[in-house]
């Protein structure tokens, strides 16, 4: 546990005292948030807010770890190694398109097809490099099982090294523009954040005690390295609950898209490397339901212009958020109320995987 403390105390106190340093440094380079006109107009006195927050997060999980890991004199384990570059990898992605917003002073960035040309490259050499790295058991970081609490395994569901790569590319394509759409107002993909990979850091711990290679049995887990991602988990959480106090309402930083897509990112591999896929559904039920309404508002939308040639809205405006933005909600009072729903969704799903342990079912 200590490890994971020290990774966590680390991670938090780089992203509280470097976060004021990043604000200063942006700041003084105009390197400001570009809101689009089609906004809720209250979202206009967040012009020129430092954007690109997403790398003190980075910087200061990925340093979290490290010290860590100096601390108890350990080499780092292939899951957390590639749990941190899915989210570096995708933090570069979504850095290119902050630099090109705020350098061209417009809210449109990177192409969308060099944008997904980003993720996808990304996502493919996690997927490739997940299957392998075996322990001494055999066990490899990812597994070609789909999962919902452990492997589900059943010869129907077992995937080939493409279809298990193309299944990883879906779960991260929509992990991080889950989050990407839930980061539109001050600290609510942030705190939600938060309490994800706080579920993730207890799961892991639980998943460690109760390791096949420690605990040999029929409640097992077969996960290859539990302890270690226990220690990315929390430092990634701690890292984003520092910068949580300068980006909470009003915030005087912005993530950008840069820590959008590492945050959701590094759920999506998590959520693989700890054989919780399916469960996913439930622990970022917040991001789920934020890209959800997106979907629905642009299906409905598409739908209604076909049938009737009057196209129609069921929501004000989407992702949900804006909704209730539009409809005179206050900010802090929906970004409350939201992480509230996400509580509910990860207690909900920390409840499922424990009660699976203890019924056997």
């Amino acid at each position: 546990m200590k490890a994971i403390l020290l990774a966590g105390g680390v991670s938090l106190l780089i992203a509280l005292l470097g976060t004021p340093v990043a604000i200063r440094i942006l700041a003084a380079r105009g390197y400001g948030q570009i809101i689009r006109d089609d906004g809720p107009t209250s979202h206009h006195t967040k012009r020129g807010t430092p954007t690109m927050g997403g790398v003190v997060i980075i910087i200061a999980a990925v340093m979290g770890y490290t010290a860590a890991h100096i601390y108890a004199g350990r080499l780092p384990s292939a899951s957390a190694v590639l749990v941190l570059l899915l989210m570096v990898g995708l933090g570069v992605v979504g850095f290119l398109d902050d630099y090109l917003k705020v350098s061209r002073q417009r809210s449109l960035g990177l192409r969308a097809k060099a944008k997904l040309a980003g993720q996808i490259s990304v996502a493919i050499i996690f997927g490739i490099l997940a299957l392998q790295f075996p322990d001494e058991r055999g066990v490899t970081p990812g597994s070609p099982f789909v999962s919902f609490i452990r492997d589900i395994e059943v010869p129907w569901l077992r995937l080939g090294s493409v279809a298990f790569v193309l299944w990883v590319l879906l779960m991260i394509a929509a992990t991080s523009n889950g989050v990407n759409l839930t980061d539109g107002l001050d600290g609510l993909a942030t705190g939600a954040s938060v309490m994800v990979f706080a579920a993730y850091t207890l799961i892991c711990v639980w998943q460690f005690n109760q390791s096949c290679a420690n605990q040999p049995g029929p409640k097992c887990y077969e996960v290859r390295d539990p302890y270690d991602l226990a220690v990315v988990a929390f430092a990634v959480a701690a890292a984003c609950f520092g910068f949580l106090w300068w980006n909470a309402s009003p915030a005087k930083i912005i993530m950008g898209d840069t820590g959008a897509l590492a945050l959701g990112g590094g759920v999506a591999g998590m959520a693989i490397m700890t054989r919780t896929e399916l469960l996913l559904l439930l622990i970022g039920g917040l991001f789920v339901i934020e890209a959800a309404s997106v979907m629905i508002q642009t299906g409905y939308f598409k739908f209604t212009r076909w049938r009737t040639g009057t196209p129609r809205r069921i929501f004000r405006m989407a992702p949900i958020h804006h909704h209730f933005e539009l409809k005179g909600w206050n900010e802090v009072t929906i970004v409350i109320r939201f992480w509230i729903i996400c509580g509910i969704c990860v207690a909900g799903a920390v409840g499922i995987f424990y009660t699976e342990w203890v019924t056997g079912t």
